[in-house]
């Protein structure tokens, strides 16, 4: 069956932008698979960061059983994701070993480095699945199995100088929005700091506005995800849009800008 890999940086990170689509994939018969490769040892202001590690750990693998996806473990800490040698050979294992049609994953530029670190090493690691003298870690064979990326929106829908950002598409998670909403909520110790730290209810209710406003920027759903699409080239065919494909009238490609 195709295969779709969700590889974001934080516990929360991928019920925030790519639940939705991955519960539209599991609908059609996709294999999903989760990866958040920080722990989220520092998501707390009063739990030690080691136990913090194992309370979000816990809450992923509950989320990932409620989207439907294998949970792969995280191999980094808050503020520790770099793009380095070592952890583009672990991403670049994980990538040949799942072999995804498509990878989701976070934006280039983004409101924080571990979202742009996570973001490159999801490209380099594809990049290098086909390289058959790139030692993994752990090794793994080399694949040459076209593989899709897909970059999710930043936080805020802009860019970290404040520059809008326009996705190539937009995909509809009204249909799945109450099993998104149970795969945010097992993450409680997040909820419970965001709910100290930026008002009761506001884990839920980000979720609720940023899915409410993506989807009254596709003027065709009521909520939605948005994506673009990454360079084809080293990846897969010129073509290839397998989301497109896959998700038929649950999908639509951005509306046409109107210049001023």
């Amino acid at each position: 069956m195709p295969t779709v890999l969700a590889l974001f940086a934080h516990p929360d990170d991928i019920e925030f932008h790519a639940s939705g689509t991955l519960l539209q994939l599991g609908r059609r018969g996709w294999d999903l698979h989760y990866c958040n490769i920080s722990s989220g040892n520092l998501g707390s202001t009063t739990t030690p960061p080691a136990k913090t590690a194992t309370l979000r750990k816990a809450e992923a693998r509950a989320s990932a059983k409620i989207l439907g996806a294998t949970w792969h473990p995280p191999f980094c800490h808050d503020l520790q994701v770099f793009y380095t040698d070592e952890n583009i050979r672990r991403v670049c294992a994980l990538i040949r070993s799942v072999q995804p049609t498509i990878l989701l994953t976070h934006p280039a530029q983004d409101y924080m480095e571990d979202h742009m670190a996570t973001c490159r090493l999801a490209v380099s690691g594809a990049f290098a699945r086909g390289v058959p003298f790139y030692k993994s870690k752990p090794p793994k064979p080399s694949t040459l199995t076209p593989v899709t990326l897909y970059h999710s929106m930043p936080r805020g829908h802009q860019t970290p100088d404040r520059q809008p950002v326009h996705p190539d598409a937009y995909v509809n998670v009204a249909p799945v929005h109450a099993q998104r909403q149970a795969a945010l909520s097992a993450h409680r110790s997040q909820k419970e700091w965001l709910d100290l730290t930026q008002g009761p209810g506001s884990f839920l209710e980000l979720l609720e506005h940023d899915s409410a406003e993506l989807g009254r920027r596709s003027r065709k759903f009521t909520l939605a995800e948005s994506w673009h699409r990454h360079s084809h080239i080293g990846y897969c065919e010129a073509g290839d849009d397998p989301l497109k494909s896959a998700l038929g009238k649950d999908w639509c490609a951005a509306p046409r800008r109107t210049a001023h």
